[in-house]
């Protein structure tokens, strides 16, 4: 089920409704967890039985953790989960990834027989979800948080429809308190809130909503078929025209995934469930550091907290915090796909960390110095830091890797032809006016960040009106066919 379709509105009006109609706690929470496994089961049928199964499996692990009375038994209850969590993980989204290298190796060593596909379908959201119950079993493991005695509650922090299958990755230590609320009368206790509609939540949520999907069906939707133009086939095209084709890719690759995100956000918004943002401007990152702090913020700061720090983080030599930092971003890089050119692109963000780091270290005044806190300081770090990250977004959206090294070369040499270029701007004038008007209103929405609040604000009359002609906008150009958000397949 896509946000983007009639399917998703008509579901998310019924929610709304079914919650606003049913008073008592319990069912309220109950339905809100059938809800999202009717989402879930409607983009992945069967496979829902995975989703099941990792919510059970953390669920009684993390109470057998919290339970256990000596560390080698907590550690092995942790491995169970690991091994669970991540055997399901690797083998539905890189068991084809591992028979495709070992057939290759096959071929190179002269071997004859070669092991078939198996096929599998992916779940949705398997990657996302999965991270988010192995976060909270190492949390109640760390004796961070102390285990969910309700499965319903635990239920409905894996499968909660709005960010189930694209994330954010959302921590149990920020939602499973929001299910709650504290009551006083004999004795302070807290009970399962009530879940209302209220006005300002309403206003809000829709609003983000509604720049979520100006940011997806506008948008990213709009600038798709320029990208994909120049990546089909891009041996033979000009510098200018592979550096376009970078910029639209990271445009819409920002614009659908953002997007997603403001629209999960919002919708969690509008039934009082407050879900951390995701993105924060990571165009204007001065610093390949601050990039990660401004890209899919839940995945970096997961990728950290679960990951950098328990490998030593930077506690240990530099020359250590360098391969940690290689090692983390290796990960995040497979994270996103069973594909050579994800782990390409990974290592490359790792690289630039990794110099990042050499240099402060090297030459310490550099982090502080004033020029960089000029105009002109800022405005250089900003050049440098997204010329190399709009690199990056080659090796993500090309699979073939004589594309991604032709493409490459070609963006870092240039030849100064523009003939091409003319003629792709030419055959996608709108793709490239939508790339244009984006590039602007980032950079209105950064000078002025407050700008979704003053909206949510407005008097009901004008607050329609922007919401009409966010739709007027869309179906302007919508040609009946929504994408695909790209982050689905992760």
């Amino acid at each position: 089920m896509l946000f983007p379709t009639i399917d998703f509105m008509i579901f998310f009006v019924v929610v709304l409704v079914a919650i606003t109609v049913i008073k008592y706690r319990k069912f309220q929470f109950l339905f809100l967890v059938a809800a999202s496994y009717f989402f879930f089961y409607f983009s992945s049928n069967y496979l829902l039985i995975l989703l099941i199964s990792s919510t059970i499996l953390d669920f009684f692990v993390a109470k057998a953790i919290f339970g256990a009375r000596n560390s080698s038994r907590k550690k092995m209850l942790l491995i169970t989960s690991l091994i669970g969590n991540l055997g399901l993980l690797g083998f539905f989204k890189y068991a084809d990834f591992v028979i495709l290298e070992f057939n290759m190796l096959g071929q190179i060593f002269d071997l004859s027989s070669e092991i078939p596909f198996l096929n599998l379908a992916l779940p949705i959201g398997i990657s996302f979800y999965t991270f988010q119950t192995i976060g909270y079993t190492i949390d109640v493991y760390r004796g961070k948080l102390e285990p969910c005695k309700s499965f319903s509650e635990f239920a409905l922090f894996v499968s909660f429809f709005p960010q189930l299958v694209a994330g954010p990755i959302i921590r149990a230590s920020n939602f499973l308190p929001q299910l709650r609320e504290k009551i006083s009368g004999v004795g302070t206790r807290y009970v399962l809130r009530i879940i209302s509609i209220k006005n300002r939540n309403l206003k809000a949520g829709l609003t983000l909503m509604a720049f979520g999907f100006l940011k997806k069906m506008f948008f990213a939707d709009n600038i798709a078929p320029l990208v994909d133009d120049i990546f089909v086939n891009p041996i033979g095209a000009e510098s200018f025209t592979i550096i376009l084709g970078a910029i639209a890719f990271g445009i819409q690759i920002y614009g659908d995934f953002s997007g997603y995100s403001d629209i999960a956000i919002g919708a969690a918004l509008v039934l009082g469930l407050k879900i951390p943002i995701n993105f924060n401007k990571p165009y204007f990152a001065s610093s390949p550091s601050d990039f990660w702090r401004r890209w899919h913020i839940s995945l970096s700061s997961w990728l950290r907290d679960y990951f950098y720090i328990p490998l030593g983080g930077k506690r240990k030599s530099n020359e250590r915090m360098y391969l940690n930092l290689m090692t983390v971003m290796f990960f995040g890089g497979l994270w996103h796909g069973a594909s050579v050119n994800f782990i390409i692109w990974g290592m490359m963000h790792g690289v630039y960390l990794a110099i990042h780091k050499l240099i402060l270290n090297r030459f310490p005044s550099l982090e502080n110095n004033s020029f960089f806190r000029t105009k002109l300081g800022s405005l250089i770090a900003i050049f440098v830091t997204q010329y190399f990250i709009f690199l990056t977004w080659i090796a993500f959206r090309v699979n073939d890797l004589e594309h991604i090294s032709y493409s490459m070369q070609k963006y870092i040499i240039l030849d100064f032809q523009v003939i091409e270029t003319i003629e792709i701007i030419n055959a996608h004038k709108i793709s490239v006016f939508l790339l244009i008007l984006f590039i602007a209103l980032q950079y209105v929405t950064y000078k002025r960040q407050e700008i979704k609040e003053k909206i949510s604000n407005l008097s009901y009359p004008y607050w329609i009106l922007f919401l009409v002609s966010v739709v007027l906008g869309i179906l302007l150009l919508y040609d009946g066919n929504p994408e695909d958000f790209i982050y689905f397949k992760f």
